[in-house]
């Protein structure tokens, strides 16, 4: 197992045919959500918003090829109607079954399709790899890779799937993701753990700048493994998170190259995540990256805009590929040697660590390099 597939009382199982794709999860629990902050909610967001309230889950269910974003009433009856049909094929009551959708925005869920795939694999679910991978390959839309994620403790485990590439930005979602635990966690302590840890993993990653109509991230806690360390679980909760969330920024629409920003020496961890999020979605430092060109000017100015208080001239940066780093700029003063920067740039993974040398708090976001596939992947989107 590498992800929801190792978590006791987790059964799965997808499909996935041309752009549509439908993937069932069935885990009985105490549940948490957090949503896209942007005004233009889909129907599903807002129907899975009043349906976290009552914190708890039976089974969650995502389509893809179909976001049911900007579709008014019609969405949201629906969105209803979607999770009636998971209700029934999977005998849990509709108003535990969670949904989510993804895909091309403006256009009506076609209902007979999904209630054709849900009668068809709905018999199918079960606890293995190869489930749990064709659930993750029945949610992606222009991802390249599926998305899975395992942290396994003493007795219990976090584990994830997830999809996004391309219309990601912060503030929660950045994308959809499925998170299940086998600990026994109360749903309002639920919620509160997931926030924190959405703030700090999946609301860090900037693909292009553009928030989704459609983000979310749920997460049910099955309760198999019985009570666990509160502080333990919340460390394995982020750093499951974390995963994913880098997995997305790898996978960004026509990406090369892994961007990653850490920030330190901020007067606060929020001034420290605003810095690195400003850097990762800085268009010059991203076709910079793009390039192998070692341009620290770029990464400088972006970190200025940020809003975030600190004295130029004695801030020190560094670069490196994950592995190997160098010095670019040490307090205030140029040090770059350009040659053995480009070097550093040539693999699939480029990292700034900043130091703004104005505090203690720090913060690490990621994103990906800006390249020509990008515009022809969103040059024809709905076509």
């Amino acid at each position: 197992m590498k992800s929801i597939c190792g978590v006791e009382g987790v059964t799965a199982t997808g499909i996935k045919e041309g752009r549509y794709g439908l993937a069932l999860v069935r885990a009985e629990g105490e549940a948490a959500g957090v949503f896209t902050s942007n005004l233009m909610k889909a129907p599903p967001i807002r129907l899975m918003q009043e349906r976290v309230r009552d914190g708890r889950l039976s089974a969650v269910m995502v389509n893809s090829g179909c976001a049911n974003a900007y579709t008014g009433q019609r969405g949201y009856e629906d969105a209803l109607s979607m999770a009636e049909i998971g209700a029934k094929a999977l005998r849990v009551p509709a108003g535990e079954v969670g949904v989510a959708s993804t895909g091309v925005i403006g256009r009506y869920l076609d209902l007979p399709l999904i209630r054709d795939q849900c009668g068809r694999i709905a018999s199918r679910l079960e606890r293995s790899e190869q489930a749990e991978v064709l659930a993750a390959r029945a949610i992606m839309t222009t991802d390249l890779t599926e998305k899975h994620a395992l942290v396994q403790r003493e007795g219990f485990a976090v584990g994830g799937i997830c999809k996004g590439s391309g219309m990601i930005a912060p503030n929660m979602g950045t994308m959809i993701a499925l998170i299940y635990t086998d600990a026994a966690v109360p749903a309002p302590l639920l919620q509160k753990e997931l926030r924190t840890a959405a703030g700090r993993t999946f609301n860090r990653v900037v693909v292009d700048g553009d928030m989704s109509t459609n983000d979310i991230a749920l997460c049910t806690a099955t309760g198999r493994a019985g009570k666990v360390d509160a502080k333990e679980f919340t460390v394995a909760l982020e750093e499951c998170c974390r995963m994913l969330a880098v997995q997305i920024a790898a996978d960004g629409e026509g990406a090369t190259r892994l961007l990653e920003v850490t920030v330190t020496g901020a007067p606060a961890e929020e001034d420290a995540s605003t810095v690195a999020r400003t850097v990762v979605a800085s268009p010059l430092v991203k076709t910079a990256v793009y390039g192998a060109d070692p341009n620290w000017g770029r990464v400088i100015a972006a970190a200025g805009r940020a809003g975030v208080d600190f004295d130029p001239d004695h801030v020190n940066l560094w670069m490196g590929d994950g592995t190997a780093r160098i010095p670019l700029v040490s307090d205030g003063a140029i040090v770059v040697d350009l040659a053995k920067a480009k070097a550093l740039m040539q693999g699939k993974k480029v990292v700034f660590f900043l130091d703004l040398a104005s505090g203690k708090a720090e913060a690490t976001a990621w994103g990906c390099d800006l390249t020509e596939k990008y515009v022809e992947i969103n040059g024809r989107y709905t076509t």
